[in-house]
């Protein structure tokens, strides 16, 4: 291992310890926590350390970046796990269906009409989460937080979508640990498994309430560039 896997191998270390402590901090546990590293902005270069010292599961936030980089990678690393976490428009679902693993931002009908039609066209079956919109915020994307529950069914049951999870990102400057909670019973209310909550400066509190799956940047990869 290089001197640059060996540092990412640490701060691997040091984010999987905080998750462990955290999971077991408060009631019973999830039974485990995923960590998804976030590597938007950061070359493949920059991804490459992580790869080499055993991370495989990844987040990008978009379709044509992602492209630039992940196939070369996955050459060396085909056991890599890749999740869109930013918004998807349907002129791009083609292409994500064809790349990533796992949808986390399904959050309107259009959507999820594209990507059933073309998941049966490429034979691609991928797990897809609602984003929710947890702080009703206008300037986020994600379904509102009281058609949620509904809407996933409505993937489910219309477009025959793998609806696997709940995902959010909580409002800027407020305490995110009512938000967290929210997006838990949600899950619960529609009998998704998977919580995806948390990022670099909250993952502890949201797994304290729930998560199933953090997705961390900064933490791992230092400031973007």
């Amino acid at each position: 291992m290089g001197e640059e896997a060996a540092r990412a191998a640490e701060r691997l270390d040091i984010i999987r310890a905080s998750i462990e402590r955290a999971r077991r901090r408060f009631g019973p546990p999830p039974e485990t926590v995923k960590l998804v590293a976030v590597s938007k902005t950061f070359s493949a270069d920059a991804i490459e350390p992580f790869l080499e010292a055993g991370q495989r599961v990844f987040g990008e936030n978009r379709v044509q970046e992602s492209k630039a980089k992940w196939p070369a990678l996955r050459e060396r690393y085909a056991d890599v796990e890749l999740h869109l976490i930013g918004p998807l428009q349907t002129n791009k679902v083609k292409e994500a269906v064809a790349l990533f693993d796992v949808i986390q931002t399904v959050d309107r009908e259009k959507l999820a009409a594209a990507l059933s039609q073309e998941m049966v066209r490429a034979g691609r079956r991928l797990p897809c989460f609602v984003e929710v919109n947890i702080g009703g915020e206008a300037q986020k994307a994600g379904i509102a937080p009281d058609e949620a529950v509904a809407f996933a069914s409505y993937c489910r049951h219309v477009h025959g979508l793998d609806m696997v999870g709940l995902m959010c990102i909580p409002p800027d400057g407020r305490p995110p640990g009512p938000y967290f909670a929210h997006l838990a019973a949600l899950a619960a209310e529609a009998g998704l498994p998977q919580i995806s909550m948390g990022m670099s400066s909250d993952y502890q509190v949201a797994i304290e309430m729930g998560a199933t799956m953090v997705r961390i940047g900064s933490a791992l990869f230092g400031h973007r560039p």
